[in-house]
């Protein structure tokens, strides 16, 4: 039931950044229209990811994980028959409601069920097998795109929560934190409004930075104010009686340390699935059948190797597989800023190293996480974890779709200063290039891989910061091991 709900949560970002190019065009939209169809869902899963692993603690966890189910399959069917792009933004956010109650029910759930020293091969087979199915995702959503269009994608969760909710209430024992079931406090709904609301101006003004190109003083305003609002979010959570964040399980390096590393590997992840696709399709006239079947490996070598990395971290602790997993996720994202034109050298190869690398490091970052925070706030730990994760992927998308925007607009206009009247006369906008051999193909294309490969050295950097917080702040492999 765990994996089958995950997989759904996890398919649906993967085909929905397939599909973002054809819904770009469908909808005729704008570059930053994209990013918020991915953000919508980001910021709200990644805000009130926190208070869901709360309401499981308090509420029961099998509970809150149906009810979650069922608001995600709600929201998929609102986004199949969206009328417009206000409208998919909308349901997307409601979407990322759902996901935020069920998403951390599934760890804590098997946290519940299964003691520390063989929680690290439980949740090794809980990674592996969602990344299985998920794998599944990139595939079905490339050919139902060609097949039919982009709504169909949202189609396919209904049958999918169907057979969950059935799976959760019929497999599933309830299981909840008794001392915060009886706690007569409330939850913490000021911290989840100061959350949301200092995420969302955070993330508001990143993605003006990719609408205007840095030439706005609005975004810069916007991105100060988020991060005082984050700051407010802070200083209120250490006074909160039930904090939706408690700040004492950051007096743990090792959780601190996990969750930072999180922060930075998620970031680098996020931000080159949400580029690839522009990469493959507009500039390399892929299908989206075409992208799918490219980022299967990707599901398949994390399904596989997995498990056994969930088992290496649980004999010699998660130091060493968390360490050589971010270099190699780093060396994907440095392959895949080259741009070479040979897809096997410029794209599989460092889709291969990418997968590699988050096999390694799934499992072991999870554990870590879980071995880090006492059993009975599994569900917030849990919850704190999967909104790093999430907010990493929503800052990642508005800050890589910012520098690649930049970057793309002042090369574009050089090339048009330099006297190219064919690229003065194309549509200059990142991620929509004109067929090739027509007007300001050439120009704009070196002016997109100017821009790619840009925005990919940042989330290189970002994958290597992930290995150097490993190396240097996940010293204690032993208490984490016990």
């Amino acid at each position: 039931a765990t994996i089958l709900a995950s997989a759904m949560a996890f398919i649906d970002g993967s085909i929905v950044t397939i599909a973002l190019p054809a819904m770009q065009t469908d909808l005729a939209a704008g570059f930053d229209d994209m990013q918020w169809v991915v953000n919508a869902y980001a910021l709200l899963l990644g805000s009130l990811i926190l208070v869901g692993g709360g309401m499981g603690d308090r509420f029961g966890r099998r509970r809150v994980f149906v009810a979650g189910i069922a608001v995600f399959a709600l929201a998929s069917l609102a986004c199949a028959l969206a009328p417009s792009t206000t409208a998919l933004i909308a349901a997307r956010g409601a979407q990322g409601v759902g996901a935020a109650l069920l998403v951390p029910q599934s760890l804590a759930i098997i946290a519940a069920a299964f003691p520390r020293d063989a929680r690290g091969h439980a949740i090794g087979i809980w990674a592996g097998a969602s990344a299985l199915t998920t794998a599944l995702g990139p595939p079905l959503g490339g050919f139902l795109i060609d097949a039919l269009d982009w709504r169909s994608v949202f189609w396919i969760n209904l049958p999918l929560s169907a057979v969950s909710i059935w799976l959760a209430l019929r497999y599933i024992p309830e299981s909840r934190d008794d001392s915060a079931a009886g706690n007569t406090g409330g939850l913490d709904w000021t911290g989840t409004g100061l959350a949301v609301l200092a995420f969302g101006v955070l993330t508001v003004g990143l993605t003006r930075l990719a609408e205007t190109g840095g030439s706005s003083l609005t975004a810069p305003l916007l991105v100060c104010a988020g991060l005082a609002g984050t700051a407010v979010f802070v200083l209120a959570e250490a006074r909160a009686a039930n904090p939706l964040m408690p700040l004492s399980l950051f007096r743990s390096a090792a959780f601190s340390g996990a969750n930072l590393m999180t922060l930075f590997l998620y970031g680098a992840l996020s931000g080159m699935l949400f580029l690839l696709p522009f990469d493959l399709i507009a500039r390399r006239g892929m299908s989206a059948s075409e992208v799918g079947l490219a980022l299967l490996p990707v599901g398949l070598i994390i399904g596989t190797l997995s498990r056994a990395a969930g088992s290496l971290a649980d004999r010699t602790g998660p130091r060493l597989p968390l360490t050589a997993g971010s270099l190699l996720v780093a060396g994907a994202a440095a392959g895949l800023a080259a741009g070479l034109s040979d897809i096997w050298v410029g794209v599989m190869a460092p889709l291969v190293a990418l997968s590699a690398g988050m096999a390694l490091v799934v499992a072991p970052l999870t554990t870590a996480v879980m071995n880090a925070a006492p059993d009975t706030q599994s569900g917030t730990a849990s919850g704190v974890n999967n909104a790093a994760s999430r907010l990493a992927g929503l800052f990642a998308v508005a800050i890589v779709g910012a520098v690649a925007a930049a970057v793309f607009t002042n090369a574009a206009a050089d090339a048009v200063t330099a006297g190219d009247a064919a690229a003065a006369t194309a549509q200059i906008r990142f991620g929509q290039l004109p067929p090739p051999g027509t007007a300001g193909r050439a120009a704009l294309e070196a002016a997109f891989l100017e821009a790619y490969g840009t925005a990919m050295r940042v989330t290189a950097v970002w994958g290597g910061l992930a290995a150097l917080t490993a190396l240097f702040f996940l010293r204690g492999d032993k208490a984490l091991k016990e």
